[in-house]
């Protein structure tokens, strides 16, 4: 059965130096950090992550027309729902929660109904909460969404987090909604919670390829679509066949399962940047 074992044992010595830099950047309240301070790797692992692109991760991402990003714990530092809770005071229930759904192991829609019946965010506390909370986003993307846009490829937001968190950090960074794939909360005509949109794509386990697949016929990417991400959710799009290429990402929280499975791993947004100056 799964082991808990602290970050450092888990990559090689060349990852050690990416990985200092990455510590250095959790700033997460102590609820939330304590949840992700301890990874999980399976005791039978045998497959180390690549680090380094190697010559097909290159050629994938050379064809490929659009890059779809995560947003918490990737494209931000932010686990949004868990900062959510921390702020509503239940943040270790929820950050346990959220462990498990980006681990794989519980079904992702049972996952949010879970943490969202905990949460039961009003219209008013979310409000309160986004203009006491601004994005923290990853170091490097701003530089990486302007170095893809250079190189011709369209970015996406496809999260499991929540449209109202994420749509004023795509504004921000001059990306249109309709390139936004994510969960909506729900209010009834007080603005207490009622509940979440069931039709959007990435409330359910399968939501991310079916997002890309979506992506993929209606702006006509034939070249393909990368997927960007540090959990399970991510991951699935590129096994179910739907993204042409998945590079884990371990800047903010190292899962081993993830980095042993992905196309590539990176630990620092500039490793892709560097990527893209040799395609």
């Amino acid at each position: 059965c799964p082991l808990e074992v602290p970050v450092e044992m888990l990559l090689q010595a060349s990852l050690s130096s990416a990985r200092a830099v990455a510590a250095q950047r959790r700033q997460l309240k102590s609820g939330v950090a304590q949840a992700r301070t301890s990874v999980r790797m399976s005791s039978n692992a045998q497959t180390m992550p690549k680090t380094e692109p190697p010559a097909a991760v290159l050629k994938s991402l050379k064809e490929a027309q659009a890059v779809g990003f995560d947003v918490d714990s990737t494209f931000c530092e932010d686990e949004s729902i868990d900062e959510i809770a921390a702020f509503l005071g239940v943040g270790e229930q929820v950050a346990a929660l959220t462990a498990k759904a980006m681990g794989g192991s519980v079904e992702f829609k049972d996952a949010l109904t879970q943490r969202l019946g905990v949460m039961r965010p009003s219209r008013a506390q979310l409000d309160d909460f986004l203009a006491k909370h601004p994005h923290r986003v990853s170091p490097g993307i701003p530089e990486l969404v302007a170095a893809l846009r250079a190189h011709g490829k369209e970015v996406f937001l496809v999260s499991g987090g929540f449209r109202q968190v994420i749509h004023p950090l795509a504004e921000k960074l001059d990306i249109p909604l309709s390139h936004v794939f994510a969960n909506t909360i729900l209010f009834d005509a007080q603005g207490n919670y009622a509940g979440f949109d069931e039709t959007e794509f990435t409330c359910r386990s399968g939501g991310k390829p079916a997002a890309i697949r979506h992506i993929k016929d209606k702006w006509g990417y034939s070249g393909g679509v990368v997927m960007v991400g540090d959990g399970a959710t991510d991951m699935e799009a590129r096994l179910e066949g739907a993204a042409s290429l998945f590079i884990g990402y371990g800047g903010v929280v190292v899962r081993p399962n993830i980095a042993a499975k992905a196309d590539w791993y990176i630990m620092d947004i500039q490793q892709f940047i560097d990527a893209l100056k040799k395609i």
